[in-house]
């Protein structure tokens, strides 16, 4: 009887399904099973019947699938469409921005109080360095030039730092920088993420008063590119201007 388990032990060693893979490109991903960014070999296989540890009769192909450097586990290919950490950080850090200069532009930035609520957000996000003189510049740039900003957003050229008349805060070139720096980031933001970075360019509108109709057309963008539908963004941009200042 033992014989017997023996061989019918040494028959599965003897016989089964081999992978071969070949590394076809590599990169850096969000690894979940590290649980940070690391290094990856993209990869594909072929899989073979191996008869005595000898590859006979071809199984078919495997993957593309990702491969951690450090863990040596494998991923579909989708997890790819996770940012590193470090893009992470930086998609976070150009919305703020993004959304900064949107409510500035529609707002106008004569209010001390304005400018100062704009540095501190977009400051608080990663731009250690940004100054009340540089959203001055760029708003300057977005009034006066054809609309390409020399920063992270681009937005359709205004017709004063200060204006609020004919400003278009719905036209189409704000709507997609909006939205080109919001969507891609959203989807990896838990709902009290994407509600912040809405609550932030509330701030700066209100930060000399009232919200103004331009202001409001421009957080009302915001909200659906962060795809926080419309009866959300409505009861929150209500509750941040019940808030005392």
């Amino acid at each position: 009887m033992k014989h017997a388990q023996g061989r019918r032990s040494s028959d599965r060693c003897v016989l089964g399904v081999r992978t071969v893979w070949r590394t076809i490109g590599d990169g850096e991903f969000f690894c979940p099973g590290c649980g940070g960014d690391r290094n990856y070999h993209r990869r594909t296989g072929r899989r073979r019947l191996v008869v005595l540890g000898l590859p006979l009769l071809p199984r078919g192909p495997v993957g593309p699938v990702v491969e951690c450097t450090a863990c040596r586990e494998r991923y579909p290919m989708d997890v790819l469409d996770h940012p590193t950490t470090t893009r992470f950080s930086a998609m976070l850090r150009d919305a703020v921005h993004t959304v900064a200069l949107a409510v500035l532009a529609a707002g106008g930035t004569e209010a001390r109080t304005v400018r100062r609520a704009a540095v501190g957000a977009v400051r608080a996000a990663g731009f250690a360095d940004c100054s009340e003189e540089q959203l001055v510049t760029l708003i300057e740039a977005l009034a006066a030039d054809t609309g390409r900003l020399p920063g992270p957003g681009r937005f359709p050229a205004g017709p004063a730092v200060s204006g609020r008349d004919g400003f278009d805060p719905c036209g189409t070139a704000l709507a997609i920088e909006l939205h080109e720096a919001l969507e891609p980031l959203a989807p990896h933001l838990a709902p009290a993420g994407r509600e912040s970075i809405l609550l932030q360019g509330a701030r700066i509108a209100l930060a000399d008063g009232p919200y103004r109709p331009a202001e409001r057309e421009v957080l009302a963008t915001v909200g659906r590119a962060l795809m926080i539908c419309p009866e959300d963004t409505d009861r929150l941009l209500a509750a941040a201007a019940r808030m005392p200042s």
